[in-house]
C-alpha cells in the first residue's frame, strides 16, 4: 500500500512546449511495484479534472490496485519541472486534491497490506499531512505491518530546514524501513555525514536507513550498526526523473521477494548479503529508470533479464 501524491509533471518539450506526464514520488513507486510484479495498492486523491483521468489511466495500465483512491474535488497538483544536465528541479501548484487528507479517508489502512510506505509532499504539506502521521502512528504502534518512508524534500516548499528536519524526524520514528538521497540529507543537516545522520534515524526507530548518492552508489544502515555500500548500475542516463522511487520500488520489492517485509526481520537486522543484494536490485531498477525520459520504471521481465545476463 502507498499513501500519497498523484500529480502531473509539465516537462519542457520544444520550443517552449511542455508534456504532461503522471508523476509524484508516492504514484512513481506503486507503478514501480506493480510492474516489478507486487500487488500494490495506492492510497491517492485523485481529481475529477481530465488530469486526474491521465493518472487514473496511468495507474491503471501499470497493474495498480484503486480500489482505496478517495475522489477529490480539488484540482490536480501540477508540477513544473526544470532540467539541468538531466537533474530535475520542480516547482508546484497550491492547493492540489494531494493535501487535504481528512482521518476519515484514511480509514481504510493498512488495507490488508504487508508494507504501507508514505512520504513526500503529502506527508508534510497541511492540513493533510497530520492526518497522514495520525494513520502511520496507528499503524507502527499495531505492529503488524512493515512501514516504509521516503522524506523526498523539496526546498523549494520547505524554506525553512529546521521546521522540515523536525516534521522528517517525526516520520522517521513512525518507520522501519527509511530511504533519502544524500541531496536530501544535505539540505536537512547540513555538514552531518550520511552515517551520522544514520545512526540518528535508527536511534530514533528505524530498522533500516539507505540512502542514495546517484552515480555513488546508495549506503544501507542496520540498527545492530552493520553498513553496506554498493555501486550504482552502470549504465547509460538520459535523466534522473523518478530514478529516487525507482530505487524504493525496488528496494521494497526485493524485500518482498527476499520475505523480509516483516517489522520483525528489519528492526532485527539484516545480514550483509541479504542487505547487499537488496541494494543491487534497487539499484539496478533505478538505473534502467534513469535509461529513458521521464518517471518511467521498468517492467518485471526487464529487470529479470539484466540479472540473468
Amino acid at each position: 500500500m502507498i499513501v500519497g501524491e498523484a500529480l502531473i509533471d509539465l516537462i519542457p518539450a520544444d520550443e517552449g512546449a511542455y508534456l504532461a506526464r503522471p508523476g509524484g514520488s508516492p504514484l512513481n513507486v506503486a507503478v514501480g511495484l506493480a510492474r516489478l510484479g507486487q500487488h500494490a495498492a495506492v492510497g491517492a486523491r485523485l481529481s475529477a479534472d481530465p488530469f486526474g483521468g491521465i493518472l487514473r489511466g496511468h495507474l491503471e495500465r501499470s497493474g495498480v490496485d484503486l480500489r482505496f483512491v478517495q475522489p477529490a474535488a480539488e484540482p490536480t497538483t501540477i508540477a513544473l519541472l526544470k532540467l539541468t544536465s538531466g537533474q530535475a528541479e520542480y516547482e508546484f501548484s497550491a492547493g492540489g486534491a494531494d493535501f487535504q487528507w481528512t482521518a476519515g479517508e484514511l480509514e481504510f489502512l493498512p488495507g490488508g497490506a504487508q508494507v504501507v510506505h508514505f512520504g513526500s509532499l503529502a506527508s508534510w504539506l497541511p492540513p493533510g499531512d497530520a492526518a497522514i502521521a495520525a494513520a502511520i502512528s496507528r499503524l507502527r504502534a499495531a505492529g503488524q505491518v512493515l512501514v516504509s518512508y521516503d522524506p523526498n524534500v523539496r526546498p523549494a516548499l520547505q524554506r525553512d530546514a529546521v521546521t522540515a528536519r523536525r516534521q522528517v524526524e517525526q516520520s522517521v520514528a513512525l518507520a522501519h524501513v527509511v530511504k533519502a538521497s544524500s541531496e536530501d540529507l544535505a539540505w536537512l543537516y547540513g555538514p552531518a555525514s550520511p552515517a551520522e545522520v544514520a545512526r540518528r534515524w535508527l536511534g530514533l526507530g528505524a530498522g533500516l536507513v539507505v540512502v542514495t548518492s546517484g552515480a555513488g552508489g546508495a549506503t544501507g544502515w542496520t540498527r545492530p550498526g552493520l553498513a553496506v555500500s554498493r555501486p550504482a548500475y552502470a549504465g547509460p542516463v538520459v535523466d534522473t526523473v523518478g530514478a529516487g522511487d525507482a530505487f524504493t520500488s525496488g528496494l521494497l520489492d526485493a524485500l518482498a521477494r527476499a520475505d523480509l517485509l516483516q517489522p520483525a526481520a528489519v528492526t532485527g537486522g539484516l545480514p550483509a548479503p541479504a542487505l547487499a543484494a537488496v541494494l543491487d536490485e534497487a539499484s539496478l531498477v533505478a538505473g534502467l529508470t534513469c535509461g529513458r525520459p521521464g518517471a518511467n520504471p521498468p517492467w518485471r521481465a526487464e529487470v529479470d533479464t539484466r540479472l540473468a545476463g
